[in-house]
């Protein structure tokens, strides 16, 4: 069956720390309506920092179950076309090839490996999704996952300038945490806390429209400190504020850090499968607050699944 403008898409977003699907269709109002969310924890990237990273037999094997599961459920929603897009930890394995083949073998599709600068670009499609984000003109937005770090300014909701760094939680936990199972130690929070700052520095982004606003957050690291600060205040996520501020985030990394790796995981709030890298992202959300001179964060869902399903629906 032919997809048409209003028949629902599925995107499977094959991401380094977790798989994420959305089933989406064109709104009465012309804008994006989700019909359904999905995520599941599936460690591809398991050996990402190494010089010449694999994919493991393991990860690829729980990869690809998530990925059927999730194409399962996106077909029995109605779903009349299925796009499916690999990010930071399949683009830079030696076998990144080979585990693309496996996904067209299982489902009938291949997987689309996106560039660092196609995932920043869908990233800030997809954030131009987002309804409450309406009335923002010019605003930086930064997408943490388990591989990378996109970032994305806006001049009048126009991308004006994007990139792509080798940030993610799960790169700087292999790289810079000794041991993920046991609290760890302030000085590899601080090592972690500098690269990034070195990194960004680096790269010659542009945060001049951050300065002394709120930087627009999205990944599992931001929706998870969401979650977390949001069930202490006795709200659920749907109703939880949006807006981190730094001063609350701070706390919450002196926390996590300090606590071994079975008592973080029976945190409220934050997944189990998340625990080990969770201290290493915050960090590096911190670092990166600083750096564009934010004390805050804004929280939004709308990220690279969200343009790829405008892309797929002709969206503006």
């Amino acid at each position: 069956m032919a997809t048409t403008p209003t028949s629902p898409v599925a995107v499977v977003d094959i991401g380094s720390n977790s798989i994420k699907s959305l089933v989406a269709t064109r709104g009465d109002d012309g804008g994006l309506a989700v019909l359904q969310s999905r995520t599941i924890d599936a460690r591809i990237g398991a050996g990402i920092s190494r010089e010449n990273p694999v994919l493991s037999e393991p990860g690829m094997a729980a990869a690809l179950t998530a990925v059927r599961v999730l194409a399962s459920d996106a077909a029995a929603c109605g779903a009349a076309s299925l796009r499916l897009v690999a990010t930071s930890a399949v683009r830079d394995a030696s076998n990144g090839g080979d585990f693309r083949e496996r996904v067209r073998a299982a489902t009938g599709v291949a997987p689309r490996i996106l560039t660092g600068d196609e995932e920043a670009a869908l990233i800030g499609r997809g954030l131009l999704c987002d309804p409450a984000l309406r009335d923002l003109r010019n605003f930086t937005v930064c997408d943490l996952g388990g591989g990378s770090l996109e970032c994305i300014g806006f001049a009048d909701r126009a991308i004006r300038g994007k990139i792509s760094l080798p940030l993610g939680c799960v790169r700087l936990t292999e790289r810079f945490v000794t041991d993920p199972a046991a609290p760890v130690p302030s000085e590899e929070l601080a090592a972690i806390a500098a690269h990034t700052s070195a990194s960004l520095a680096s790269s010659g982004f542009d945060f001049t429209a951050t300065r002394g606003t709120v930087l627009v957050g999205t990944g599992g690291t931001i929706s998870t400190a969401r979650a977390i600060l949001g069930r202490r205040a006795g709200f659920k996520f749907e109703t939880s504020d949006p807006v981190l501020p730094l001063h609350r985030l701070g706390p919450l990394l002196d926390e996590v850090a300090a606590l071994p790796l079975a008592a973080r995981r029976a945190i409220p709030g934050l997944p189990p499968a998340r625990a080990d890298v969770f201290p290493a992202a915050l960090a590096t959300v911190m670092a990166l607050l600083g750096h564009a001179g934010s004390g805050a964060v804004r929280h939004s869902l709308c990220n690279l699944r969200y343009g790829i399903a405008a892309e797929a629906l002709g969206l503006r």
